[in-house]
C-alpha cells in the first residue's frame, strides 16, 4: 500500500495522526511504520473501540444487568457423581483414536516471579528442577502411552498433538527452549508454535496511541485472543496452514484448552473430555468450588438466560453468601480456572459471531508520543486504554454447555505470585504437587513417613495410576522417581 492510500485509509479512520511524523522519519523507519500500519485493521480497532464503550455504559446504566443467577443443575455435574470410570474410559476412548488436542495458552512472562523468561519455563523448586512446561509435556506424554495400553495399540502410535500459543515477547524464547530440550521427549511435529495477537493501545476518545514516532503502541489483547489466533497463519511460510486447518488435518474433534501457569493441571484430562463427550457440548468448563463466599474468584453462572463468567464484584453479598437448600453448598460456587473443552466444530465458528463480543477496557498508563514535540512522554496516571478479550466471553454463545466440578486440592494450584508471597507462589505450587504424589502413594496402599518428598515424574503416573505394586511398602527416604524401580531405592 502506498503512503498516500495509506493516508487517505488513516485519514477516513480519523487516525491520520499516526503519520504526523512521516517526513521526520529514515527510510527503515518509514517502512517499518507503513508495515505496521498495511497489516492494522484500523476500520476493525474504531469498531472495538466503539462497542467497548457502549457496552461498559450499558453493563454501568441502572437495571441494564440481566440477573445474575446459580448454574441450572442439571448443567452441572462433579466428579463426586461416581461416574469418573465411565467418563474416562470415553476419553481414552477419544485420545486412542486421535480425536484429542490441547491448546496451551502461554503467552505470559515470568515478572511477577521475578523472570523475563516465558512462565512456563518457570522452576517452581521441585527436587528434580522440572519447569512447568516440562511437567504438561512429560504428562501428554504418559497419558499417549496410557491410551495404548488401555486400547492395546502400538508404541508410539497414539498422538495427543499441542498447540502452544505463545506472544510476541515469549515466542522466540519459547521455540528455543523447547528445541533445547529437545522437545521434552514428545516428537516435534507433534508440537505446534502458534502467536496471539496484539491491538493497538487507545486514548481515552478512541485515538490509537504512538508509542514513538515510528511506531504503534500495541499489547496483547488478552487471552480470548486464542479464537482469532487459531485462524492466523502459523508461520509467514504458507498462509493457509493455521490451527483450524491442522486440527482438520489431523482429524482432532476434541481440544482441552488450559492456561501455563496451574502445575496440578491434568492436560488432556481424560474424564473431562469423556464427560465433556458423553453430555454432547459443543464447550464446556471445569471449575474447581470456592474456598469461602468472599474469595476474590469469577465463577461460572447464569446472566440473563445466558452462560457467562461472573465477577466477584459483580455478586452481592447476599449472592456470595447464599447456598444450596438440598447440598448446603455455596449457590455462586463454580471459580473459574480457565479450563476448558470444546469441538473443533465450535472452535470454527466462533469467527461467525466474534464480531458480538466486547472487549473489556483496562485503563492504563501507557508512554506516547507528544504529537506536537515528538518526545516520549510517562505519564503518571492513567492516559489511555487497552482492550482485552477474555477466553471465558465465548460461553454466552454456546448452544450446549455445562460445567464439570472438580477438587481444587487435586486440579487446580495457580502460580501468581512473587516467591515468598505465600500464597499462588512458587513454594504453594512445590507444596501442592509434592502432596499431591504422597496422595498417589498412600491411595496405592503404600506408607509414606512423615516429612518425606517422593517427587513421582508424570512419565511414571499421570493421576495415580500404575502404582499398583508398591501395596504395603513404606517409604522413608525423600527423593526423584522416573521410574518405578526408583521407588525400592526410598524404603
Amino acid at each position: 500500500m502506498s503512503i498516500s492510500e495509506l493516508h487517505s485509509r488513516y485519514e477516513a479512520a480519523g487516525q491520520a495522526h499516526l503519520l504526523n511524523f512521516w517526513d521526520t522519519l529514515s527510510q527503515s523507519e518509514q517502512a517499518s511504520l507503513a508495515e505496521q500500519l498495511t497489516s492494522l485493521d484500523i476500520e476493525r480497532v474504531n469498531r472495538i473501540y466503539t462497542k467497548s464503550v457502549q457496552a461498559e455504559t450499558d453493563a454501568a446504566a441502572s437495571g441494564a444487568h440481566d440477573p445474575i443467577e446459580p448454574l441450572p443443575k442439571d448443567a452441572s455435574d462433579s466428579v463426586k457423581a461416581g461416574k469418573e470410570t465411565e467418563w474416562r474410559a470415553i476419553g481414552l476412548e477419544a485420545i486412542a483414536a486421535g480425536s484429542v488436542g490441547v491448546l496451551l495458552m502461554a503467552g505470559g512472562q515470568g515478572t511477577r516471579l521475578g523472570s523475563s523468561a516465558p512462565k512456563g519455563c518457570y522452576d517452581i523448586g521441585l527436587p528434580s528442577h522440572k519447569s512447568l512446561f516440562q511437567i504438561q509435556a512429560e504428562r501428554i506424554a504418559r497419558l499417549q502411552t496410557v491410551a495404548e495400553e488401555t486400547h492395546k495399540k502400538p508404541a508410539g502410535s497414539v498422538i495427543i498433538p499441542w498447540y502452544i500459543m505463545t506472544s510476541g515477547p515469549t515466542h522466540g524464547d519459547t521455540t528455543e527452549y523447547f528445541a533445547k530440550n529437545s522437545y521434552f521427549g514428545l516428537d516435534s511435529k507433534n508440537v505446534v508454535f502458534f502467536q496471539q495477537g496484539t491491538l493497538p493501545c487507545l486514548t481515552m476518545d478512541g485515538k490509537v496511541i504512538l508509542e514513538s514516532p515510528s511506531r504503534v503502541a500495541v499489547a496483547p489483547g488478552g487471552n480470548g485472543g486464542l479464537y482469532a489466533a487459531t485462524r492466523s497463519p502459523i508461520s509467514s511460510n504458507d498462509k493457509s496452514h493455521t490451527v483450524l486447518t491442522d486440527l482438520t488435518k489431523r482429524g482432532v474433534k476434541f481440544i482441552h484448552a488450559y492456561g501455563v501457569d496451574n502445575c496440578l493441571v491434568r492436560v488432556a484430562d481424560p474424564v473431562f473430555i469423556g464427560y465433556s463427550i458423553a453430555k454432547q457440548v459443543e464447550c464446556a468448563a471445569k471449575v474447581v468450588p470456592k474456598i469461602s463466599p468472599t474469595e476474590s474468584v469469577g465463577v461460572v453462572a447464569r446472566r440473563g438466560d445466558k452462560f457467562s463468567v461472573v465477577e466477584y464484584s459483580e455478586i452481592t453479598t447476599a449472592q456470595a453468601e447464599k447456598r444450596d437448600a438440598e447440598t448446603g453448598e455455596l449457590a455462586f460456587r463454580a471459580a473459574n480456572i480457565v479450563n476448558h473443552f470444546y469441538t473443533t466444530e465450535f472452535l470454527n465458528k466462533v469467527e461467525a459471531f466474534e464480531e458480538e463480543l466486547a472487549f473489556h477496557i483496562a485503563r492504563k498508563k501507557i508512554p506516547y508520543v507528544d504529537l506536537e514535540t515528538g518526545q516520549t512522554v510517562k505519564p503518571t496516571k492513567p492516559n489511555g486504554m487497552k482492550l482485552e478479550m477474555f477466553v471465558f466471553d465465548v460461553f454466552p454463545f454456546t448452544e450446549h454447555f455445562s460445567v464439570l466440578e472438580v477438587s481444587r486440592e487435586e486440579e487446580f494450584s495457580p502460580l501468581k505470585n512473587a516467591p515468598g508471597t505465600g500464597s499462588d507462589d512458587p513454594e504453594t505450587s512445590r507444596r501442592d504437587i509434592l502432596a499431591q504424589q504422597t496422595r498417589f502413594l498412600r491411595k496405592a496402599g503404600a506408607t509414606v513417613s512423615e516429612g518425606v518428598e517422593i517427587e513421582i515424574s508424570p512419565l511414571v503416573s499421570y493421576a495415580g495410576e500404575g502404582l499398583e505394586g508398591i501395596k504395603g511398602k513404606t517409604f522413608t527416604k525423600s527423593g526423584i522417581v522416573s521410574d518405578l524401580v526408583e521407588l525400592d531405592a526410598l524404603m
